[in-house]
């Protein structure tokens, strides 16, 4: 069973993280509790292929991308991109229940970067810090699975100051994307020089 620990400030505000890494039946899992706002919540995070997630559980996710990134956003474009296939799908769940999700692409070559996207929070939950706790989770797993690349992501323009906070830094001008202003972010592993 492996432990760890993360904070992240946000706006001033810490966020602590206690993640622990289940065995057994439940292996690939992890439990996190959060302490945010002064009330400790406990959540289960799952990173799984497309192929091991049920019918019905890849509905709920594909269903909240397009709610967000195409309803929400009135921005039609194709969520379905064929990245999904060969990505590593991190959920964030309150018991059967979807809160957030994250898309985890592997590095194309050896020496590319792992790539965090699709970082999405349910309208229902908002306002609980679950994108900290998504972001997180995001990152560890790509630390985990790809400790000697940089992870690379897409931001929304208007996000730029949270993804700073994780240890992101700007390497692209702004840009729009499907009509809403992107900018590309780097952040380098431990493990590498800055």
């Amino acid at each position: 069973m492996e432990l760890r620990a993360a904070v992240a400030v946000q706006a001033g505000k810490p966020l602590e993280v206690m993640t622990v890494q289940l065995e057994g039946p439940a292996a690939g899992e992890v439990l996190v509790e959060v302490k945010a706002t002064g009330v400790p919540a406990t959540y289960r995070v799952d990173l799984r292929s497309l192929d091991e997630l049920p019918a019905r559980e890849l509905y709920d996710l594909l269903r909240m991308r397009v709610d967000v990134f195409v309803v929400e956003q009135n921005c039609p474009y194709p969520e379905l991109d064929g990245k999904d296939i060969d990505a590593l799908h991190l959920r964030l769940l309150e018991g059967a229940e979807l809160l957030g999700a994250a898309r985890i692409l592997k590095p194309y070559e050896p020496q590319d970067p792992s790539k965090i996207g699709r970082v999405v929070v349910s309208p229902d939950h908002r306002g609980k810090r679950l994108g900290d706790v998504l972001m997180s989770e995001a990152i560890a797993a790509c630390e985990r699975l790809y400790p000697e690349n940089p992870i690379a992501l897409s931001a929304q323009a208007h996000l730029r100051r949270f993804y700073e906070s994780f240890g992101f830094i700007a390497v692209s001008q702004e840009y729009l994307e499907d009509g809403i202003p992107h900018i590309d972010m780097v952040r380098q592993q431990a493990t590498q020089p800055a």
